[in-house]
């Protein structure tokens, strides 16, 4: 399967209810065509809607490709830029969608006008009662199990206390045993406990070019730094745009603690299309969700892309749910496979040997 098999998405009610106000004439599409899309995603309906001029905004990799292929323009708006109409698809953590009506609300033009939409089983209601809090006053309809709200607030309506405070949401925060992360990543508040186990169970003889796959907040790699010693160079290849930064402060600490510097790359990268370089080990705590959904295929994609990239005397070095099945192709890429450990629900798995 293709990357972009692997991650498109079934059609997306909420992407499909975001248009029904321009269906049912509640709104118009602004003459000037000056329209951001935040969290966007492709889909048959925006093709159909989507106009030159308009701005999606993706901060996820396979997901912001997908909207190149479809044709979007995508991007990030320059620091002065305002839009008469801001489409947005929040996310169902709240820290996280909160921060992102605020963001949509700043980008706005005078008399423009936010637009949101929420699947009814991730929070809507909730997302429409944020939007109101912020903006005073909120129009909203129902269509595919979904919520779709908006706003064309007037100045004296907004609350600037809690758009400001809304604001600061997304900015890096510590959390615990001193990282840092934001709201929305994968176990953003907490040292996860599958990478945890990994981490304890780092051969201290890794060494050479090591790549952390899938490394969100830097984790995982930062504990290849302090656990490592031989380790002289360390890749992080991660899909999610909002999570580099914050792997950056994490290794920039964790050299420090550990009084050495290694040549640390922190890459925006789609595991599943393959690696650019070779590796001496690589360490990984796969995904194996999009959205609710279990999709095994991802592991299954981040072990062949591990395989591709390792040298042949390497080693991958991963934690998985115990119920994931990823022996069979774990057993068909290396000649040797060995669960180092069982606990928690969670087994440590060392492969060695790459099959060519």
């Amino acid at each position: 399967m293709t990357a972009a098999g692997i991650f498109a998405a079934a059609p997306d009610a909420a992407l499909a209810a975001l248009f029904i106000p321009f269906e049912l004439a509640e709104l118009a599409l602004p003459a000037d065509r000056r329209v951001l899309f935040l969290r966007a995603r492709a889909g048959v309906r925006l093709r159909e809607m989507a106009q030159a001029g308009w701005l999606c905004e993706q901060s996820f990799l396979p997901f912001a490709d997908e909207l190149g292929r479809n044709g979007m323009r995508v991007g990030e708006p320059a620091p002065d830029e305002r839009f008469s109409l801001v489409l947005v698809l929040p996310p169902r953590q709240r820290d996280e969608a909160r921060a992102l009506f605020a963001r949509a609300l700043s980008l706005l033009a005078p008399g423009g006008t936010v637009l949101a939409s929420m699947s009814n089983a991730e929070g809507a209601k909730s997302g429409e009662g944020d939007l109101l809090k912020l903006t005073g006053a909120v129009q909203h309809l129902s269509k595919h199990k979904c919520r779709v709200f908006w706003s064309t607030p007037q100045p004296q309506q907004v609350d600037r206390a809690l758009l400001a405070e809304w604001l600061a949401l997304d900015a890096p925060r510590e959390i615990a045993d001193g990282y840092v992360s934001r709201p929305g990543l994968f176990a953003w508040d907490r040292i996860d406990r599958a990478s945890a186990l990994l981490a304890s169970h780092l051969p201290r003889d890794l060494h050479g070019r090591v790549a952390d796959l899938g490394a969100g907040y830097g984790y995982l790699a930062s504990q290849v730094v302090a656990r490592c010693p031989r380790v002289q160079a360390i890749d992080l290849y991660e899909a999610e745009a909002r999570a580099l930064e914050l792997a950056r402060i994490n290794l920039e600490r964790a050299q420090r603690e550990c009084g050495r510097e290694l040549a640390v790359a922190v890459h925006w990268h789609d595991v599943t299309r393959g690696l650019p370089q070779r590796h001496d080990a690589i360490v990984s705590n796969p995904p194996f969700h999009q959205g609710r959904a279990d999709l095994p295929e991802l592991g299954r994609a981040f072990i062949t892309s591990a395989a591709d990239a390792l040298q042949p005397d390497g080693r991958l070095l991963l934690v998985a749910n115990r119920h994931l099945p990823y022996e069979a192709i774990l057993g068909q890429r290396f000649r040797e496979v060995r669960v180092l450990l069982t606990q928690e629900g969670f087994k440590v798995i060392e492969a060695t040997g790459v099959r060519a």
